[in-house]
């Protein structure tokens, strides 16, 4: 016996330790207790499947650590995964942060880390129990402008894996004194109902007083008090302007499901009529307000959300859309008052609202503290049913309850939750913050799309044209670019292409809307125009340069031809730096990032030029060579370009259109190419066209095309050679006949004999 009890150990030594645990491990090497977990001394070793290091103080247990992919998804911009160490105490507070590992290229080269960890430290302090038990939201995490997928990803993985230790009783005293209550929980009672009947009809204020109607006030004073209070220094150096007694919303709610509150504010036959709308288990929610700030929001317009108001119960969220919404006319309760918004909200089937359950609506108020920049702060208008309202069946009497076997208080309460919005993935509701932006690109890249198809229409009116796309270019620098940050880069390229070795995930993608539907976008348009759709109108650089060139032929810079030979020589230097890329992102994805840098995008359009000297002056000197030789980055060193050049070649139609003298003799598209991609003997290279469409414009100029010209010329002859003498009685003036192609086209008078 004493034998096998030496072997045992000995397997159990040699026994190999899981990869989660070593990579926990490995990341806590080389810090102190102190650094991951304020007042530790010392950790213990992992314990458990995930992994879980005990942090004491002496031999006093104080909480966790734990690295969060071992527990959720962290993968971010790079496509590789964030690995972050999360400590919480035995209650379940996050005590700790701590990035350890990434691959975010704008964090390794770009936006300072300690911005993206500033962002991070909201999270501390954090009491995950109520968010596990469905009493509180999950927390809104702060933004960092140019970097939001990143932090949004961070932030999602630390407080989804805090939720799911914390429900699966991984935090010692607090979750094993949860399992015990709900060991001794009475048996489930019958739900509660709502009263069946008609209702009577009351007025405003009885419904006010009892709370079947309820109201959140808030004052200028108020909303300048509460951000003082946020400790965000720029909110509070903005204050609302008004006096701080100023109404700044009087908010109204109430359940007009319930038979008395429905007749009483909508009427009776505005009540039958919202019965007849609503299905099994529906419920409606009357909104309204009044005050210098409306509950409606920006986000509010045809097809859109309601951005400022979000409906919570049991840690469940729900946001309202166009289509939930109907715009009322004024209250049906006697000595109602006369509000200015007013809105009745039909609550989709797949969200089970417990109308005797309380709830309450949350109020977002933003505030703007810099050119892009806001913060925001919420108030919640609580909701509960007056019990008038309510059946609830009687308490069955209390029985002793059974020890459940010890399997059973391990079982983990996560997965008795449905609809946990915590296990909705993080793309779906960043698509539906995004739904606005993500109209208004759908929006422009249709329009795009009718300016492809009739392009033949469109450069007959030269004036227009340029108008149009003056304006498109407009569009896709400031909104596309500096205000969305919707530049693709040739990183994407490489992720994608990283990706698809090492394990491709939907996931990553998804997570940025906007980079999503444009590279589709330019993935459909490789189809049938090539790479032109995107360097020539959706990439925000490439519209800054050649609205900067524009401006510099205004005002009479000298533009720089370079000659056909070195051109020619020089365009192939960004596909020896896209293929150098490629060939490193193979060796280490990280590197090659960092090497992308070669790109400006990141310094003048996601960072707008707020950054370390020597990348801002790189970016300036790309801008100032491209004031005299039009697109110089486009024609020379974009990676990007030359990448999508490559695909660009499986173009199935040819759209620009040439005439058989384009080249020979002719040379003025070939000259007047913004980018020289047409060649001398007058074909035009699909792979640096940047589709202006100015040869298009020349080709149908009757006035500057030389094709043309000779045309008209030809045509006016032939008019004035076709005129015939008509004889004409006595000795007034004689009259011709002008012939053309389609019979007479008039009558001259000439005074001579």
């Amino acid at each position: 016996m004493r034998r096998f009890f030496v072997v045992l150990c000995l397997l159990l030594a040699a026994w190999p330790v899981p990869a989660s645990a070593a990579r926990l491990a490995d990341f806590l090497l080389n810090l102190e207790a102190a650094d991951i977990f304020p007042g530790a001394d010392r950790l213990g070793t992992p314990q458990g499947e995930p992994p879980l290091v005990p942090a004491y103080a002496g031999n006093r247990l104080l909480g966790h650590v734990w690295l969060n992919t071992d527990i959720t998804d962290a993968t971010g911009y790079s496509g590789k995964p964030i690995h972050i160490l999360v400590a919480a105490d035995t209650q379940g507070v996050i005590r700790g942060i701590r990035l350890v590992d990434h691959k975010e290229p704008i964090v390794l080269i770009g936006i300072p880390e300690q911005r993206i960890l500033a962002a991070l430290n909201h999270l501390i302090s954090l009491e995950t129990g109520p968010v596990a038990r469905g009493e509180t939201r999950p927390p809104q995490t702060d933004i960092v402008s140019g970097a939001t997928v990143t932090v949004l990803v961070m932030a999602d993985s630390v407080v989804r894996s805090a939720i799911r230790l914390h429900r699966a009783g991984r935090f010692g005293a607090a979750s094993a004194g949860g399992a015990a209550a709900s060991a001794l929980a009475p048996a489930a009672l019958p739900p509660a109902t709502l009263l069946p009947g008609p209702g009577e009809v009351r007025d405003w204020e009885s419904l006010l007083g009892d709370g079947s109607v309820r109201r959140l006030h808030l004052s200028v004073g108020d909303v300048n008090e509460a951000f003082a209070r946020h400790d965000n220094p720029a909110a509070a150096e903005n204050p609302e302007p008004g006096a701080s007694d100023e109404t700044f919303i009087d908010l109204y709610a109430a359940l007009v499901t319930t038979p008395t509150i429905g007749r009483s504010l909508l009427g009776d036959a505005g009540h039958e009529q919202l019965l007849r709308r609503l299905r099994p288990g529906q419920h409606a929610i009357l909104v309204a307000g009044e005050g210098i700030y409306s509950f409606k929001g920006s986000g509010y317009v045809r097809g859109g959300i309601f951005d400022r108001i979000e409906l919570l119960q049991d840690g469940r969220s729900f946001r309202f859309r166009d289509r939930d919404h109907q715009r009322l006319g004024d209250i049906a309760a006697a000595g109602a008052p006369s509000l200015p918004e007013i809105a009745l909200f039909i609550l989709p089937e797949n969200f089970s609202l417990d109308p005797t359950e309380p709830w309450e609506l949350q109020l977002l108020v933003q505030r703007a503290i810099g050119v892009r920049d806001k913060a925001f702060l919420s108030f919640e208008l609580g909701y509960r049913l007056p019990e008038q309202y309510i059946s609830r069946p009687p308490a069955p009497a209390p029985a002793a309850a059974p020890s459940p076997p010890a399997a059973a208080t391990a079982a983990p309460a996560a997965e008795e939750a449905p609809h946990d919005p915590l296990e909705e993935p993080l793309w779906q509701r960043i698509w539906r913050a995004k739904t606005l932006d993500i109209g208004i690109t759908a929006v422009a890249l249709m329009i795009l799309t009718g300016i492809f198809f009739f392009q033949d229409q469109l450069v007959r009116r030269p004036v227009l044209f340029r108008w149009v796309r003056l304006g498109f270019l407009s569009w896709t620098l400031v909104w596309l670019g500096w205000y969305a940050n919707a530049q693709l880069s040739v990183v994407n390229v490489l992720t994608f292409s990283s990706s698809l070795l090492t394990g491709f995930s939907w996931n990553y993608f998804l997570t940025s809307p906007l980079i999503f539907i444009l590279w589709c976008g330019v993935a459909a348009a490789l189809i049938f125009w090539g790479r032109g759709v995107f360097c020539g109108w959706l990439c925000p650089f490439g519209a800054l340069q050649e609205l900067l060139s524009a401006a510099a032929q205004k005002l009479k810079v000298p533009q720089i031809v370079m000659p056909w030979g070195l051109h020619e020589r020089l365009w192939p230097v960004k596909y020896v730096i896209f293929l150098g890329l490629f060939g490193l992102s193979l060796y280490s994805v990280t590197l090659a990032e960092q090497a992308a840098e070669v790109e400006p995008f990141k310094t003048a359009i996601i960072l707008k030029f707020v950054r370390d000297w020597p990348f801002t002056l790189y970016a300036v000197g790309l801008l100032a060579a491209g004031l005299f030789i039009e697109r110089f980055f486009c024609r020379y060193l974009c990676p990007l370009g030359a990448a999508l050049a490559i695909p660009g070649r499986l173009r199935t139609f040819e759209w620009l259109k040439r005439w058989p003298e384009c080249g020979s003799p002719c040379q003025r598209c070939a000259r007047e190419c913004p980018v020289q991609s047409i060649h001398p003997e007058g074909n035009i290279n699909p792979n640096e066209c940047i589709y202006c469409m100015h040869c298009q414009e020349l080709y149908r100029a009757e006035d500057r095309c030389p094709h043309n010209i000779q045309k008209r010329l030809k045509r006016e002859k032939q008019i004035a050679l076709s005129a015939v003498p008509l004889p004409s009685a006595g000795k007034g003036p004689k009259t011709s006949i002008i012939r053309t192609e389609k019979g007479v086209a008039g009558k001259s008078a000439t005074s001579g004999p």
